[in-house]
């Protein structure tokens, strides 16, 4: 009988997650072993459970996807964990890897792809596209001082997870309140986004975010 490799999913939207679970309970070498929509749910049950794998998207309903990874990274280094996520690779695949994932798929992937994704990680490698591997490549051959990044991937993890929830409408006591930061820390961090994207005012900032948050949040 063939091993099945038990896989946790860390996903919001319970359509998708529905149809992820029956995709991967499909295959003969492979199970969901259990789910959850939010951070502190899965960090408790993965705790219990000791999956195979971990599949984690970025946005959740409750805490943060990159958070949770650097959380459970540091408690186990040895859990392999994929990110599949709507959010632009370009900006969050290296920063999903320096937090410990061990790969970085998009949602718009075909179903065979995430399949390929998750075997390859069971098998200890790395997976990222094709676009991310040569981007990294490139930089690491190109000229000293190249690094041919936007500005967005000049923001701190935490800066960027700001510059989301200003884009999705929220004020700076929202945001303190659910970063559990005070309101003056909030200010700070949004005076840091606008002088590393060039922003001149806070109408601006709130533009640009909500545009970018449209952008990443299109199917």
């Amino acid at each position: 009988m063939v091993k099945r490799h038990r896989i946790y999913l860390v996903e919001d939207h319970e359509i998708f997650r529905m149809g992820l679970k029956e995709l991967i309970d499909s295959e003969d070498d492979l199970c969901v072993c259990g789910e959850a929509g939010g951070a502190t749910d899965a960090w408790k049950e993965i705790n219990t459970l000791r999956p195979d794998m971990a599949v984690i998207d970025l946005s959740l309903s409750e805490g943060n996807g990159l958070q949770l990874i650097k959380d459970l990274s540091r408690r186990d280094r040895s859990l392999p964990i994929l990110v599949l996520s709507m959010y632009d690779e370009g900006i969050y695949a290296e920063r999903s890897l320096a937090s410990g994932a061990r790969g970085y798929i998009m949602k718009q992937e075909t179903s065979e792809s995430i399949v390929k994704a998750i075997r390859r990680i069971l098998g200890g490698e790395i997976y990222v596209s094709e676009k991310i591997t040569s981007a990294v490549l490139s930089r690491l051959s190109g000229p000293p001082g190249s690094t041919g990044k936007t500005p967005l991937s000049e923001l701190t993890d935490r800066e960027l997870e700001v510059f989301e929830l200003i884009g999705r409408g929220l004020s700076s006591g929202e945001i303190a309140k659910r970063l559990n930061l005070n309101v003056k820390t909030i200010g700070t961090y949004r005076e840091r986004i606008k002088e590393k994207l060039g922003i001149k005012n806070a109408p601006d900032l709130i533009k640009n975010a909500a545009l970018w948050v449209e952008g990443i949040s299109r199917p």
